[in-house]
């Protein structure tokens, strides 16, 4: 059964009935258990699980600091180019907004990377928008054997590839991937994506598999929360990285918990995402895989990633810009969505250690580099 089929098995009335359906006393079993099941984090995840947010928070803690100490891998996104020929209604960068486009320059691109490496972060994440004959493959290979110059890790996010592709670009230096289904409901995915290649549901939704064939050290999945009921598309993106981490073991699994922020266009959220909702979503999943990688970005605000660290983050992004161009460019002011924490790299790494916590700039390299 593949991943889809593992999907479409749940239907809205069969996972809307079984999360009403659990009890506070459901709740307090799952919290003895030690290996959970699929409807176990669903019952996390549920109404009845939220009166029991502390006890899941110290056992996410503890799972956190059993398998990966008290560390935080820091990376930032380094966006190449926003041409895109979707018209996601979310997104700043569709084709229908009015916004200055722009493709760097391979000069451009190392000039970016240069402001960042001066910062001494070492994970890079590379995003384009979806226009392959604009920004395609050549081009974004040509961009990471430059990268491979300044950062011992690349990754990107960018428009589904074929697994030859994502084969072709690990073979350039990417080491990672992350790519976001948006949302796991089918038809409001239609709906939300009217036109452009990225309406492909199923295309986008193999895309992880694919590149974890084509060998890819990490992939990371998510959804981006507050485009449908926050805990339907929190419970599927559990379910798919659960698939891939037990289907492709040599593959680190990660999840990202994306919400929704303010951008050009304006489309406004079909679901309100409180910081209560984003803790229940990540200590659930804690629960549920004590070895996935989770990452907060600076979508959200300082204080709340803050208050976030002990409770199962493993990943934040720091010194970010989503303007293209924008770190060595001033006039470059038109960002994919608006960015909450604004912090350097130096000074998320200050904030790590008065808290206790590690910062890590490298955690992998490949052979012969």
């Amino acid at each position: 059964m593949d991943f889809y089929e593992r999907y479409a098995a749940y239907g809205d009335g069969e996972f809307f009935r079984q999360v009403q359906s659990v009890t506070e006393g459901d709740v307090q079993r799952v919290l003895g258990k030690h290996t959970l099941s699929p409807g176990d984090y669903l019952s996390l995840l549920s109404p009845a699980a939220a009166p029991h947010l502390e006890p899941m928070a110290q056992k996410s803690h503890s799972l956190t600091i059993a398998q990966f100490g008290r560390t935080m891998v820091l990376y930032t996104p380094l966006y190449l180019s926003n041409f895109c020929t979707n018209q996601c209604l979310y997104c700043g960068f569709s084709r229908n907004n009015r916004i200055v486009r722009r493709r760097l320059t391979v000069d451009e691109v190392e000039t970016e990377a240069r402001a960042i490496a001066a910062t001494g972060l070492k994970h890079v994440l590379i995003l384009t928008g979806d226009a392959p004959d604009i920004a395609g493959v050549d081009y974004i290979e040509s961009c990471c054997k430059m990268l491979g110059r300044y950062f011992p890790a690349i990754g990107i996010e960018i428009y589904a590839l074929s697994q030859a592709d994502y084969r072709r670009l690990i073979e350039s230096g990417v080491d990672s991937l992350t790519i976001y289904q948006e949302t796991y409901n089918e038809a409001l995915y239609s709906r939300l994506h009217p036109g452009g290649p990225k309406r492909n549901y199923r295309f986008r939704l193999d895309a992880p598999e694919r590149a974890c064939r084509a060998g890819m050290r990490a992939v990371n999945v998510g959804a981006l929360l507050g485009l449908d009921d926050w805990r339907r598309d929190a419970f599927f993106t559990g379910l798919h990285a659960c698939y891939l981490q037990d289907r492709y073991p040599q593959t680190e699994i990660s999840v990202s918990l994306p919400r929704m922020r303010p951008h050009v266009g304006g489309y406004q959220p079909g679901c309100i995402v409180e910081d209560r909702h984003i803790v229940q979503t990540m200590i659930a999943l804690r629960l549920f895989m004590p070895r996935v990688g989770i990452t907060i970005s600076t979508r959200e605000s300082a204080r709340f990633r803050d208050r976030l660290l002990p409770l199962g983050v493993t990943r934040m992004s720091a010194g970010s810009c989503t303007a293209v161009g924008g770190r060595t460019d001033k006039t470059a002011n038109t960002g994919q969505f608006d960015i909450s924490d604004e912090r350097s790299a130096p000074e998320m790494v200050d904030m790590l250690r008065r808290a206790g916590w590690q910062p890590v700039f490298k955690d992998w390299q490949r052979l012969g580099v």
